[in-house]
């Protein structure tokens, strides 16, 4: 019940309804965009909508918010093409962002998928986290075996994205669970969630028995350690996350060599 408890603290507040503003500004050169919000989390994605008439829109841009300032409460936008929906068939607009456009964010964020090394561990956080509708892992399993990669880069990641509307990456690592975008992968929350962690399954828990495999080339061999590949794919896309450095920094020994993969600001 104790750890029932603690996995539900972590989960609560992070569902929130979908975060909704008007484009306050447009950066062409620097393909960003501003709008004004009480409160967001650097990292967080979503996408830009355009009216085009009554009940009519259009999806312009992906976007994730690529810093915050407090102070002024305004948001920067890095803005990139969309790619969720993708129909050649269709004619191509050649709208663009302008101050007025709607900007959507957490899109999504009511569906997750969850690494967990163990059955145990993924049942128990599943389980007790009402607030969410989980991706079953042998889902994504099965998008490995399509894409040949049993190791899961952080494209299988993106494609599990679009392809099942999950807004949210849960991972759970040495007694912790992180939540990443999907799409961004930056981290919005580190909790404990000391749960008992036997023996990994790899690359993790799933009732896929084989995950098929590329002849060669990046994600075509088995993964080899649970921890060390999933720090390093997050320190990827966190390299300035001053938190996930110290966690690192003090974990095991064989984690420390990632430590030069961090380029933290001052």
């Amino acid at each position: 019940m104790k750890y029932a408890i603690l996995i539900l603290i972590f989960a609560s507040g992070l569902f929130a309804d979908v975060v909704k503003a008007p484009i306050a500004s447009v950066n062409e050169t620097e393909n960003t965009a501003t709008i004004q919000v009480e409160k967001i989390d650097v990292g967080m994605s979503g996408f830009i909508i355009h009216k085009l008439a009554d009940n009519h829109s259009v999806i312009l841009k992906n976007i994730i918010v690529q810093s915050y300032d407090q102070k002024s409460e305004t948001a920067t936008l890095e803005l990139s093409d969309y790619n969720a929906l993708i129909q050649n068939s269709l004619p191509n607009g050649k709208w663009t962002v302008q101050v007025g456009d709607t900007a959507l964010l957490a899109f999504g964020y009511s569906r997750a998928f969850l690494v967990a090394p163990s059955e145990e561990i993924y049942h128990r956080i599943t389980t007790s986290t009402k607030s969410v509708q989980w991706i079953h892992p042998d889902l994504f399993a099965t998008i490995l075996s399509f894409n040949g990669h049993p190791t899961p880069l952080r494209e299988d990641f993106t494609n599990l994205s679009i392809s099942t509307a999950v807004g949210i990456v849960f991972i759970y690592l040495d007694k912790k669970v992180f939540t990443l975008d999907s799409k961004s992968f930056k981290i919005l929350s580190i909790s404990d969630a000391p749960l008992v962690q036997e023996k990994a399954q790899l690359p993790f828990y799933t009732r896929v028995e084989k995950i098929e495999a590329n002849w060669w080339g990046e994600g075509s061999s088995k993964l080899e350690d649970y921890e060390p590949y999933y720090y390093e794919l997050m320190i990827e896309a966190n390299k300035d996350n001053k938190q996930l450095y110290e966690i690192v920094k003090n974990g095991d020994k064989k984690l420390q060599n990632l430590l030069k993969k961090f380029e933290l600001k001052d």
